[in-house]
């Protein structure tokens, strides 16, 4: 239009081009087009070789977040069709990324408002489980570390968080955890039902994050990685996870004492100014501990909604907590799961032999002879006891009187000899002094059971031998 313009007032190709900054051929060219009738402002679309492959480009930049780069895309379009050069195709995926750029999210920063919102979230680093939480206005931060992040868990610290807060705020922003989700419907979570009481008990309202959407939640998100690079990495491991909490909480003391480069002010001392804000703490509130305390007795159990429940021997003496949840009787002493159990019946009990260790074996009535015939008898040992409660098992008559003719075997044959002889009578479940007697008189001539595969004792005879320097030649002369 400007070349128009010019050659309108002027009246001149060359004077219209010296104005508009042009060729006179070129606005002899705009004049002639306007003159016929054609557009003067741009010409028309020129196919290009990457119109083919435009949506997967577009579809890939948008997926990837604009991150893909031409290079690895390529192949892909290779592979749908597109035969042009690299340095085309280059191109195509630069526009692609600059429209994306245009229209993807715009963010807008979070204005907090003091009371408003606690953001809460779970880590994991080096096989241990990090609660976080943050007072979103003062910055105030809360860590924690635990062996599991399930609903009571969650719930213990986020009760703890608030008696060190000193009061409640009045939303609780949380990503959509499965122990607080009771499901969702049209994009709603709902909470579920133990979540809704404590929120209730509390006086908070439970909120939760977008779906896939970590940005909704950046300021937990971020404490969670600096709680991982500055505390649990420096710090190696802990032997217990008591013994890591106390060091969380010396590391609260000290971050929440230092000043925060985001909001410039120590969150300790906004605490001081936003604890005005927030809501009392319940006069009425369960103490913070997993259940109910009970004393470990001598037979290493503990007795919940009368019935018994068996735990390390080594808690004997010891109070543990303990906890129902989700049809599990769960058993914890110092912060750390010991037990797990399924609920049983009043009046039954629940077992877990290792528990019990050697000790967990099935009581035996001890042997306790008293008659000369008796002790002598189970002066045999492992095998004299053997073939007393196997003899005893088969109701055998008399018992007492064959173990006495037994005995008196040993001063004719020896004790070696009738050892064996009653070893045998066990593995052929022959309890009779004269079935004993009858194997001593076999001898050596009967078979001797082994077990499958093992090596078979043959007593073969010897034959003599002789030096090898008894066959040698005469030295000749």
């Amino acid at each position: 239009m400007k070349i128009v313009d010019a050659y309108e007032e002027l009246g001149s190709y060359r004077a219209a081009a010296a104005l508009c900054g042009t060729t006179p051929k070129t606005v002899k060219r705009v004049i002639a087009r306007r003159k016929a009738g054609r557009s003067t402002h741009r010409r028309a679309a020129v196919p290009q070789n990457t119109d083919g492959v435009s949506e997967l480009i577009v579809e890939r930049v948008r997926s990837s977040d604009g991150r893909i780069s031409a290079k690895r895309l390529l192949p892909v379009a290779r592979a749908a069709g597109y035969s042009g050069s690299e340095r085309n195709f280059r191109r195509a995926v630069a526009r692609a990324k600059a429209e994306w750029k245009g229209k993807r999210r715009i963010y807008r920063p979070w204005v907090p408002t003091p009371g408003e919102y606690l953001a809460i979230d779970w880590g994991v680093e080096a096989g241990v489980q990090i609660f976080c939480a943050v007072l979103v206005w003062s910055r105030y931060r809360f860590v924690r570390f635990a062996t599991d992040q399930r609903e009571d868990t969650t719930l213990r610290f986020l009760a703890e968080c608030f008696e060190e807060l000193g009061g409640v705020p009045a939303k609780v922003l949380a990503d959509r955890m499965g122990c607080l989700k009771g499901g969702t419907v049209a994009n709603v979570v709902v909470p579920n039902a133990d979540y809704v009481r404590f929120a209730t008990h509390y006086g908070f309202g439970p909120d939760f994050c977008e779906a896939a959407d970590p940005e909704s939640k950046g300021v937990v998100e971020a404490l969670v990685g600096y709680a991982k690079r500055d505390l649990v990495i420096p710090a190696g491991g802990w032997s217990s996870v008591a013994e890591a909490n106390v060091a969380a909480q010396a590391w609260g003391v000290e971050v929440n004492g230092q000043l925060h480069s985001e909001i410039a002010a120590v969150p300790a001392e906004r605490l001081l100014r936003e604890r005005a804000l927030l809501r009392p703490l319940p006069s009425l509130r369960p103490p913070l501990r997993h259940g109910e305390l009970r004393k470990v007795d001598r037979l290493a159990t503990v007795r919940f909604g009368s019935a018994r429940y068996s735990v390390p021997i080594a808690l004997i003496g010891i109070r543990v907590e303990v906890a129902a949840h989700d049809g599990m009787v769960v058993i914890r002493h110092e912060d750390v799961e010991v037990a797990r159990h399924a609920v049983v019946a009043p009046g039954e009990v629940a077992l877990n032999d290792a528990h019990y260790g050697e000790q967990g074996a099935r009581p035996t009535r001890a042997i306790r002879p008293r008659s000369s015939s008796e002790i002598a008898f189970l002066a045999l040992g492992e095998v004299g006891e053997a073939f007393l409660r196997a003899a005893a098992a088969a109701g055998t008559a008399r018992l007492a009187g064959e173990l006495a003719e037994i005995v008196a075997l040993e001063a004719a044959w020896g004790r070696e000899v009738l050892s064996r002889a009653v070893e045998r009578a066990v593995a052929f479940r022959r309890f009779k002094a004269a079935d004993v007697r009858t194997i001593l008189e076999a001898g050596t001539g009967v078979p001797t059971v082994t077990r499958s595969g093992a090596d078979l004792a043959l007593g073969l005879p010897t034959a003599p031998t002789r030096s090898l320097d008894a066959y040698a030649l005469e030295a000749i002369r």
